[in-house]
């Protein structure tokens, strides 16, 4: 899964690293703590164009009275991910990217929770495959574009992590998966290859939501991964 993540690169360089034209209204950056019902930075293919622009991470299904009413979608497995009635019509018509710089991961020790920061070990930026959709109110009063990230089994050096991870995209990747270059969107939506991301150690103050700053992706002394 993913269920927190890190954004450092600046709004004009996504917009530029995606060709994207950006929205006026962008959540702030850096930041080291991306949690769920954050604004996040979304790429969409809308009538040709590519759009940077910001969603609520946490994908509301048309039905909800309330953004409350029920679980919070803040991941859409790629296993069920097309019959799931939540997620069904945006995994064909409405796929994006989330950017993000790295995300964190637990493992346990008793009953610790040990974080660790994950990124591509060539340094750049992730893309992470999302879904999204509007979601307003029965009454009209309310509305908002929300998102989930797509996530997967884990590769086989992932799983020493978490036995899921999210869906990386490759740069080539992105035309398919918007939807520009049409069908074949499913053959994607797989584990990255191996040493395609490293991970180490960060302090559990990131295990806060709270928790903010730069601190949180320091190495905590063990060698990256």
């Amino acid at each position: 899964m993913c269920g927190r993540f890190s954004i450092t690169l600046p709004p004009d360089a996504m917009a530029q690293l995606f060709e994207a034209v950006p929205a006026n209204d962008l959540p702030d950056v850096p930041n080291y703590n991306v949690c769920p019902t954050n604004a996040v930075h979304v790429v969409t293919a809308v009538e040709g164009q590519r759009r940077l622009g910001a969603m609520r991470w946490g994908f509301i299904p048309h039905w909800y009275k309330k953004p409350n009413d029920g679980p919070l979608l803040i991941n859409a497995r790629a296993e069920t991910i097309a019959e799931k009635p939540a997620f069904r019509a945006a995994c064909r018509e409405r796929r994006a990217v989330i950017v993000a710089s790295g995300f964190y991961e637990w493992t346990r020790d008793g009953d610790a929770r040990l974080p660790w920061y994950i990124s591509r070990t060539d340094g750049a930026p992730l893309a992470f495959a999302a879904i999204w959709q509007t979601w307003s109110a029965k009454d009209d009063s309310d509305e908002m574009r929300t998102a989930a990230i797509v996530t997967t089994g884990a590769n086989k050096s992932m799983s020493t992590i978490h036995h899921r991870m999210p869906v990386i995209l490759e740069p080539d990747d992105i035309p398919l998966w918007l939807g520009e270059q049409g069908k074949g969107a499913a053959t994607l939506m797989r584990a990255a290859p191996e040493n395609t991301l490293g991970w180490y150690r960060v302090d559990k103050t990131v295990n806060s939501n709270r928790a903010a700053g730069p601190a949180l992706i320091e190495p905590l002394g063990d060698a990256p991964t």
